[in-house]
């Protein structure tokens, strides 16, 4: 519940802190007094976007401060939480909206700095506003679906049906993109078929390709590279080789060491130099032998370095953008070999996932055309005490072949004003006042259901008047009862009936134009002075009199 509501330098409005009260209150004035501002400050508190121009001149802020109450916070908290925000203390929840003529705006909730998406997510969560457009809402089958829906609480029915068509919808999705993917023609086919064999018949590896190179630098250079293997050996092993000219040596050590014990050592070493010797001519000799390549080894090296050369001129240089051309070949091809067994997948899957949309939305329009007859009694009900006593009011539900995100239920609110003629949509009979009427019965009936604390009703009331003011004012009490309502009206009949009245006055009597708006429901005065004034002159008798009789 809305508690206080502060407003400074908002449009032609100085300053003004309002206390509100539980249930029905009422916003009177002149037409054109400001009445709007009230409004308006509410509508900055919701979230609305506005310009600088709604600053009052010659100020250089405006400001908007309201303090609500809840009984139960757990709701609200609930979004307060999701957002980031300090939850209420003992249900109390300050809002805080400010502009200025040369700073940032700035928002509060609680306290805590915000930005205007999350007021506009917490306005959701708090108020709703029904403006003088409201009735031609419902001509739209969307607002129409919507109401129903509200009667009939079908929210986790509409969330899991929503959940299954937009599965269906993607896995459709998933078609259409697979059968607009390129195709390629079948010597594009029989090209990359080729190219792929030929890059799967090289091993590409590091140490492979390493291989490859070394082996193929080898059969180039294999006489140049054996002259060399041998001509080591030689040096080392042959007649004129270090070996033949160590064993001199080594026999003159061996007579060192028997004649002093120090010369072991040496005589060890050097034996061990005769050893290794022997071993790197063995070795060399070896190598050399590995140089000598058969001419079909040597055919085959040559055809697969040519081949490596090839795909790495073709392909981008190096080892990774080879295989990396490989995976998008094979990728490429499989693709295409393999489209016509996706598509048969993805048909299929769209089948289970159109069978369990469809199921779903006929259940949901099953519990739709159950609560349709239910709303339509007690809507025609409510409609009557709006002065159409012999009025049908009926609301028709069919199935649709086309599935939507709302299920497959077409709407259509059925009215005759009437009796004896047939009732047809609204949007071929209604006139304006009839459907302002037809919206007050709708919303009377569906406010217990409406999880929204705050409603604001901006002149609904508008092209209904006598005696059926009084019963317009008597629904709106009734909701009262359980939501708190605020009501701008030009009907004595029902302004009478809010338990609080707020009166906006424009004074032009000064160089400024100045609006105030007072609260007038604890001076009985003040508001009889104000009810005559709205049924024609505060100063005529006859309306003070019926000012009285309103009031009760």
């Amino acid at each position: 519940m809305l508690q206080t509501l502060t407003i400074r330098n908002l449009a032609l409005l100085e300053a003004v802190s309002l206390e509100l009260g539980e249930g029905f209150s009422v916003v009177t004035g002149e037409t054109g007094a400001g009445k709007s501002i009230l409004l308006g400050a509410l509508s900055l508190l919701a979230g609305e976007r506005v310009d600088k121009t709604v600053i009052r001149q010659g100020a250089d802020s405006c400001e908007v401060e309201a303090a609500l109450w809840f009984a139960e916070s757990k709701a609200i908290d609930g979004v307060l939480v999701d957002l980031d925000l300090p939850v209420c203390e003992e249900g109390v929840l300050l809002l805080k909206r400010s502009l200025s003529r040369t700073r940032a705006p700035k928002i509060s909730v609680n306290g805590s700095m915000t930005t205007l998406g999350n007021l506009q997510r917490l306005g959701e969560a708090w108020i709703d506003f029904h403006g003088p457009s409201e009735p031609r809402r419902l001509l739209k089958p969307g607002c129409q679906l919507e109401l129903l829906d509200l009667y009939a609480q079908t929210g986790a029915q509409g969330a899991a049906y929503l959940e299954s068509y937009d599965a269906w919808r993607a896995v459709r999705a998933e078609r259409t993109q697979l059968v607009q993917q390129d195709r390629l023609s079948p010597d594009q086919i029989e090209f990359m078929g080729t190219q792929l064999k030929r890059l799967d018949a090289l091993e590409l590896t590091e140490e492979a390709i390493e291989e490859l190179e070394r082996d193929f630098t080898r059969v180039r250079r294999a006489q140049e590279l054996t002259e060399l293997a041998q001509g080591l050996e030689a040096g080392l092993s042959g007649d004129e080789g270090l070996a033949p000219q160590l064993a001199p040596m080594l026999r003159s050590a061996q007579e060192l060491a028997e004649l002093d014990d120090a010369g072991h050592s040496l005589a060890e070493r050097l034996q061990a130099v005769g050893i290794e010797l022997a071993d790197l001519a063995a070795e060399y000799a070896g190598l050399g032998g590995q140089f000598n390549f058969e001419p079909e080894e040597i055919e085959l090296l040559h055809t697969r370095m040519n081949a490596w050369l090839e795909v790495k001129r073709r392909y981008g240089g190096d080892l990774i953008a080879v295989k990396d051309a490989r995976e998008a070949l094979r990728t490429q091809l499989d693709a295409q070999g393999d489209i016509e067994g996706a598509l048969a997948k993805i048909e299929h899957r769209i089948a289970m996932a159109e069978s369990k949309a469809r199921t779903l939305a006929t259940k949901l329009r099953e519990d739709r055309t159950r609560a349709a007859k239910a709303l339509s009694k007690v809507a025609a009900t409510a409609i009557a005490e709006l002065g159409f006593k012999k009025a049908e009011f009926r609301i028709q539900v069919t199935a649709s072949d086309q599935l939507g995100p709302t299920g497959d239920s077409d709407m259509n609110f059925l009215f005759s004003p009437n009796v004896g003629e047939e009732a047809l949509p609204l949007n071929r009979i209604a006139s304006s006042g009839e459907l302002a009427r037809v919206m007050l019965a709708l919303k009377t009936v569906l406010a217990d259901l409406d999880a929204v604390p705050v409603l604001v009703f901006d002149e609904v009331d508008a092209n209904v008047g006598g005696e059926i003011g009084r019963v317009v004012g008597a629904q709106m009490a009734g909701i009262g009862r359980s939501h708190q309502v605020v009501c701008v009206t030009h009907l004595p009949q029902v302004a009478a009936q809010g338990r609080a009245h707020f009166v906006v006055e424009k004074d032009q009597s000064k160089e400024r134009v100045v609006v105030s708006i007072q609260s007038i429901h604890d001076d009985r005065e003040m508001r009889i002075d104000e009810l005559a004034r709205m049924l024609g002159d505060r100063k005529a008798a006859s309306a003070r009199a019926h000012a009285e009789e309103l009031l009760g």
